[in-house]
């Protein structure tokens, strides 16, 4: 795969040529809404073997093998070129793959059956391939340590049918939003703690659930301890059965992090306990917040490498977005609600208002403004090719478990076409 941005006055017949390739094959695998109507600034995954490279001030073959770590002689023979040093600027260059090592990782994904509804089994079956576990989301607790039934056979039958590990998500979500006030009532009880498990346990044997996940949020400091503790319970339980075990943690970078959210997750003790740990690495620019990256590549990495340096590298699993946000301007504090939206949104609202899509090298992520039709100035912060390949970068240098998405039902397909490029995926 190569990723090419559009620049101002291209098509995607011109863009095809320049790659020896079907503009239909552009259209197809990006899902243009609009072939006809490219935005300044698209990032478009163009679906080829190797690459193209075209000669800038100072560049030759000897420094295009060096970048692309191909050897010269592979690529003179094929560009018909007996120049390795002295080529015209502009010059444009096959650079073939060499037949490079994908690393092995683990694909999480999380479906929330409240928003996808009766369609989750059909969304979770269009990406299994791409799918080490699914989380489904969720089971939410009761402050007598039971669980709210939720109509969960479909999913997992898809799962199990397609060799993903469908995993349990308890939370403390209570009214909407997640209950520091909940979850203490069930922590500081022993024997609501061992009440949620019998019962956890009971669901996963009935229905085929292959691993727990904890997504217990805003905990406060007064909880640290004791949700370790539940861990290490659910870890001696599970052991029992072959069961995975798994916690998500909100993104901390520096131990001892004040507030609510970052308080009672301990990333030592969770390290040490589960089998892998969804890091939380998104939300920096929310629904309530003021506009920005939802992922910003910076701030993530930060998150990551903390991490590390508090858990072994192949139990984290870095979260990606597949989501943006469109917010309308002025942003006022409390007041303005930023609508999420997904890739394939973001670009036909650039279309339509004839927005140019600029790309922050610090966050690694594209973003745009434009007019609505009643006057209102909106941004827009969202995830394209660039961004995505910034992040699989990313978990490549570190050297993750793996990674995992928020949330499946939002349409991206160039995620998936630059996931196949990059790793392979581990089945278990």
């Amino acid at each position: 795969m190569q990723i090419h941005v559009v620049s101002p006055g291209e098509s995607l017949w011109g863009i095809a040529q320049n790659y020896n390739i079907s503009h239909e094959t552009i259209a197809e695998a990006n899902q243009l809404p609009n072939p006809d109507q490219l935005v300044n600034g698209q990032a478009l995954v163009i679906p080829i073997e190797g690459r193209f490279h075209w000669l800038q001030p100072g560049e030759s073959v000897q420094t295009i093998s060096d970048r692309y770590q191909t050897p010269p002689e592979h690529i003179i023979p094929l560009n018909r070129t007996p120049y390795r040093h002295h080529m015209p600027f502009g010059s444009k260059l096959y650079v073939p793959d060499q037949h490079r090592q994908k690393p092995a990782v683990d694909v999480g994904a999380y479906v929330d059956l409240q928003i996808t509804a009766e369609d989750s089994p059909q969304v979770v079956q269009e990406v299994a391939q791409f799918l080490t576990y699914i989380q489904i989301f969720s089971y939410e607790l009761n402050e007598d340590g039971t669980l709210n039934p939720i109509e969960d056979e479909p999913v997992i039958n898809t799962a199990n049918d397609h060799n993903v590990v469908p995993l349990m998500v308890i939370t403390n979500i209570e009214e909407g939003g997640f209950s520091t006030e909940l979850a203490t009532t069930v922590l500081q009880n022993e024997d609501l703690q061992n009440r949620m498990l019998d019962e956890a346990i009971s669901i996963m044997d009935q229905k085929g659930y292959k691993g727990l996940d904890f997504d217990l949020e805003y905990l406060g400091a007064e909880n640290r301890e004791q949700y370790n503790q539940l861990m290490r319970k659910a870890r001696q339980r599970l052991d029992e059965k072959g069961y995975y075990l798994s916690s998500a943690l909100a993104p901390q970078t520096e131990p001892g992090m004040e507030g609510v959210l970052y308080e009672g997750h301990d990333f030592a003790a969770h390290g040490e306990i589960a089998d892998f740990i969804f890091i939380m690495t998104y939300e920096w620019g929310w629904t309530g917040g003021p506009p920005r990256a939802v992922a910003p590549l910076n701030e993530v990495r930060r998150v990551i490498e903390y991490a590390a340096s508090e858990m072994p590298n192949d139990k984290i699993m870095m979260g990606i977005p597949l989501y943006g946000y469109d917010w309308t301007l002025p942003f006022v504090e409390g007041e303005t609600q930023a609508k999420a939206i997904d890739h394939q949104e973001a670009i036909e609202l650039a279309a339509q208002y004839q927005a140019e899509i600029q790309y922050d090298e610090e966050a690694q992520s594209p973003h745009f403004n434009y007019y609505d039709n009643e006057g209102n100035e909106h941004k827009v912060w969202f995830e394209d090719a660039r961004s995505i390949q910034a992040k699989f970068d990313l978990v490549k240098e570190l050297d993750l478990r793996g990674f995992y998405y928020w949330v499946l039902g939002w349409e991206f397909p160039q995620n998936w076409l630059l996931l196949k490029d990059n790793f392979e995926v581990n089945k278990r």
